[in-house]
């Protein structure tokens, strides 16, 4: 009588020839928890930034161009003295820099990416809708800096405006950029199809040209109440109040205060089109 063989450790002592049976685990492994807004805006920031900067120059050229040309083309339409309107032409070409780049490019921006399909990509990541559209509203809003500033100082030139209040413009850009930027990602990430997208930026720029670079003292009413609905209106107002002698602050607070409460709700708004775009 042959005496039994040894049971290996580790081994299910089988006969030998059979395949041991394999228990399959049926747990599900956990995922990665979300990213916290702050690092996921950091790095979409980031990341937009870099994406955008190849087209940089290019985009300063012709924002800068722009609000640089139509102050000199007005510039003898308001050569009779008329202080207001220069307050306003100077105050209306700097805004439209950052409406050029937060409304009307990212208006197409968003429109591409919803119909190429790069909102799938995004959809993937563990990171929050408001990143997403902070981090992209804050990069294309990063390059209006330079030509606001540009165009500013021109205008102070051309106009002779006093330069002692551009400082105002650390939170005119801002402020106004964010509600604008808002405004065009949501119309970019709403348009059914990327040539109305474009077409609803192109829209809204033209608006804020032509309701913001004009003295608002001559529109008729009916104008002149899309122009306060417009969300860059209240910046154009807060830096044209500083050009004045003895500037009312107050004044000035208050139309910045506005402008962040419209870009906190044009930027909601942009986050619930995200999520809405990026579920269907």
């Amino acid at each position: 009588m042959s005496a039994a063989a040894p049971v290996v450790p580790g081994t299910t002592g089988a006969e030998p020839g059979t395949v041991p049976a394999v228990r399959e685990d049926t747990s599900a492994a956990p995922l990665a928890p979300r990213a916290r807004l702050l690092p996921a805006l950091g790095a979409v920031y980031r990341a937009q930034l870099s994406r955008a900067r190849v087209a940089r120059m290019p985009l300063l050229f012709v924002a800068t161009f722009q609000s640089v040309g139509i102050m000199v083309m007005l510039r003898g339409v308001v050569d009779g003295g008329d202080a207001e309107a220069a307050r306003a032409v100077v105050a209306g070409s700097s805004v439209l820099v950052v409406a050029f780049v937060a409304l009307n490019l990212l208006a197409q921006y968003f429109g591409r990416l919803r119909a190429s399909g790069g909102l799938d990509h995004y959809a993937t990541l563990p990171v929050p809708p408001a990143a997403v559209v902070l981090g992209a509203a804050g990069a294309y809003a990063s390059f209006t800096v330079p030509g606001t500033i540009a165009t500013a100082v021109t205008g102070c030139v051309l106009f002779d405006l006093p330069m002692v209040n551009l400082w105002v413009l650390v939170a005119v850009i801002p402020l106004a950029g964010a509600a604008l930027a808002g405004l065009g990602a949501a119309l970019g990430l709403l348009a059914p199809k990327q040539e109305l997208a474009t077409l609803f930026g192109q829209l809204g720029m033209s608006a804020a040209l032509l309701l913001g670079v004009l003295p608002a003292a001559n529109m008729p009413a009916p104008i002149a109440l899309v122009r306060d609905l417009l969300p860059s209106t209240y910046g154009v107002e807060a830096f044209a109040r500083t050009f004045d002698p003895h500037p009312d602050w107050v004044m000035v607070g208050a139309d910045l205060s506005v402008c962040a409460a419209v870009g906190v709700v044009s930027l909601a708004a942009a986050t619930w089109a995200y999520r809405r775009a990026a579920c269907r």
